[in-house]
């Protein structure tokens, strides 16, 4: 019997992880990817001759990572140089006020105390313990698994459990849930914003994400040489299995044949003959026909109001001053649910936006001589890249609105238009196709959000999903694991015929 044909669409983290395991599995494995490099969203931008990390900065769920590179005889330590952050974020709020959010827990809670009182200290313990309650219930029944029907998962936890089950909190909101835990409104807004891990609002989204605080306490990692090293060494775990590697190829068309897979077609006329192809772009893009009609039916559309956040980035070059930044920064404005209400209702930008800054050449402490260093500016924005782009004069004045956030926490940056590149959603429309520039797939509102997203076999034979769009969700350890997924029902499915 030959060998199984595999073309990969797409050499972001769920499509290098899938060609690991189909490539060690004796598959014949072809990732072609339009873009020069490897990485997808994980990419990097030149800015004044220095490359900057310009899309996700946060290392987290190492045995993820590491369970893949031991099934394929390998160790992550060998590719990967990590170091742990002691401090996963420094927060300021233009109100006032300045925290640390620490890894150990414990000096987390001393940091809270100190903050906000001791009552918010023994708060934020009784928090760490619900969410590693609610991650242990969820590991491996959900976010390690096929994706389960709401039933499936009761069943997977099991009837003994059901109690454990109730408590991930799906019918509650972040926000609600949070003001069980925290009075200090500063606190809300700190934790609340583990909803846009997942592109959403903490007003929207389940009481569930509260498992985003054990995963950060469980490990934050810098990654020396920066975060596109990650894809450069899944790839090299890939080659190392037999895959095969095409950049700079667009595919154009995905194939079928007799109602089932047949291959792909790239832009200038090349067909690629496959059994089956991982699809590792925004599901939504195949329901729009950006793959061809033959696989429209593959995933539904995401309508633009159920999209994720997106964002407005710089990526700067420059001078700081006035603010001891660490790796991790997020700068607070006073009204946090008025944010979401301008992204996702309003569909515009807060004028008093939440500015998230990653200083790349910075750990836990790092330099602080005045020298130009790296970063990466963020705030959130709506996706609608693809039906209203904003013009330079709106790009202009959220830049000026996020530098006043800034300078009301203490921070200056000194940079020339030449030391600046910004990203727009319709910029990262146009990177990843079909989105309106979501960086999540679809928001994760209501308590059905989690079951919404496609799992990796879709509606055509032959052809599975991969990426932050599917299960178990965005986020580079998530998207990584949604590739292992559709690799696994690839293999069950090909022993089965």
């Amino acid at each position: 019997m030959s060998r199984r044909r595999v073309v990969v669409v797409g050499a972001g983290m769920g499509g290098l992880a899938a060609a690991v395991d189909l490539a060690r599995q004796d598959c014949d494995v072809s990732v072609v990817e339009r873009a020069a490099t490897p990485g997808g969203k994980l990419r990097e931008v030149s800015v004044d001759g220095a490359p900057i990390d310009a899309g996700p900065t946060v290392f987290t769920m190492r045995w993820i990572f590491e369970a893949l590179f031991t099934a394929a005889g390998s160790r992550l330590d060998d590719h990967l140089a990590l170091e742990p952050l002691t401090i996963l974020a420094r927060h300021a709020w233009t109100s006032g006020g300045q925290l640390d959010l620490h890894a150990d827990p414990q000096r987390a809670a001393q940091a809270i105390g100190e903050f906000a009182g001791s009552r918010d200290a023994r708060g934020y313990l009784d928090f760490c313990a619900r969410s590693r309650d609610i991650f242990q219930t969820l590991r491996d029944s959900f976010i390690a698994a096929q994706r389960p029907t709401p039933l499936g998962l009761v069943r997977r936890v099991g009837l003994a459990h059901l109690d454990a089950m109730w408590r991930t909190a799906p019918l509650r909101t972040l926000w609600s849930a949070l003001g069980d835990h925290f009075t200090d409104p500063r606190l809300r807004q700190l934790f609340g914003r583990y909803a846009t891990y997942v592109g959403s609002s903490p007003l929207a989204t389940p009481a569930t994400l509260m498992l985003v605080a054990h995963v950060e306490q469980d490990g934050v990692w810098q990654v020396r040489g920066g975060m596109r090293r990650i894809a450069d060494a899944l790839q090299g775990l890939g080659a190392s299995q037999g895959a095969r590697y095409r950049f700079g190829a667009h595919v154009e068309r995905i194939l079928t044949a007799q109602g089932r897979i047949s291959g792909v077609q790239l832009a200038d006329g090349t067909q690629l003959a496959a059994d089956a192809v991982v699809f590792n772009g925004d599901a939504s893009a195949l329901g729009q026909g950006l793959l061809g009609p033959a696989v429209r039916g593959a995933a539904r559309v995401t309508a633009p109001q159920e999209r994720s956040l997106s964002a407005i980035t710089w990526c700067v070059r420059g001078r700081t001053a006035g603010f001891p930044l660490t790796h991790h920064n997020v700068f607070f404005a006073d009204d946090y649910p008025a944010e979401f209400d301008h992204v996702f209702r309003r569909r515009d930008i807060c004028p008093a936006p939440t500015v998230y800054l990653c200083a790349q050449d910075r750990g836990d402490a790092g330099p602080d001589d005045g020298s130009p260093e790296r970063l990466l500016l963020l705030i959130n924005a709506p996706a609608d890249g693809d039906r209203a782009p904003l013009d330079a004069a709106t790009v202009a004045r959220c830049a000026g609105d996020a530098a006043e956030v800034l300078a009301r926490c203490g921070l200056t940056i000194h940079a020339d238009d030449a030391q600046r590149v910004v990203t727009t959603p319709t910029g990262f429309n146009a990177l990843f196709p079909g989105t309106g520039g979501a960086l999540y797939g679809r928001a994760n509102h209501g308590s059905m959000a989690s079951f919404a997203r496609p799992g990796a076999k879709s509606a055509i034979p032959g052809l599975y999903l991969a990426g932050g769009s599917v299960h178990p969700g965005p986020g580079i350890p998530m998207a990584l694991m949604s590739g292992r997924l559709a690799a696994e029902r690839l293999i069950r499915d090909a022993a089965r015929s």
